[in-house]
């Protein structure tokens, strides 16, 4: 593969393992976010494999794997609607997601496919960032 062709550069997999939280438990998968984080720091070329499985579209089984735990909000705890799901998913799964989504924010932001009045989905913008813009815009 060419330098030049590639999605997934190495910079994006090693700064993404960079922010992994080493004290967080292992996914499904079993795998450690300790031994991805030290892997990012020994081994070259790892953003192989995140661009192997970008350019195939087939991602490992162990990446997909997920637990969906049910954690009580409050209320009575005999009534289901009283809980949250919350699900653990796989390390490099996870990763992979913040690529896919880097890459997808950054060609968005290029082609200027979101207008500035868009709060959705874009980093430090909120509901609440959008209300403050709105009310800036009726009374100026």
């Amino acid at each position: 593969m060419k330098k030049d062709l590639l999605l997934v550069e190495e910079d994006q997999v090693r700064e993404q393992l960079t922010k992994l939280d080493i004290h967080k438990s292992m996914g499904p998968d079993g795998m450690l976010p300790r031994v991805l984080r030290n892997w990012q720091k020994s081994l070259l070329g790892h953003s192989v494999i995140f661009e192997r499985f970008w350019r195939t579209d087939e991602v490992p089984k162990d990446w997909r794997k997920v637990h969906v735990t049910p954690v009580f909000k409050k209320g009575k705890n005999k009534d289901l609607g009283n809980y949250r799901p919350v699900s653990f998913t796989s390390i490099p799964g996870k990763t992979m997601e913040r690529l896919v989504l880097g890459v997808i924010s950054k060609n968005m932001e290029e082609k200027k496919a979101i207008r500035s009045s868009q709060h959705g989905f874009k980093k430090r913008k909120s509901c609440l960032t959008n209300l403050i813009a709105f009310y800036d815009g009726m009374s100026g």
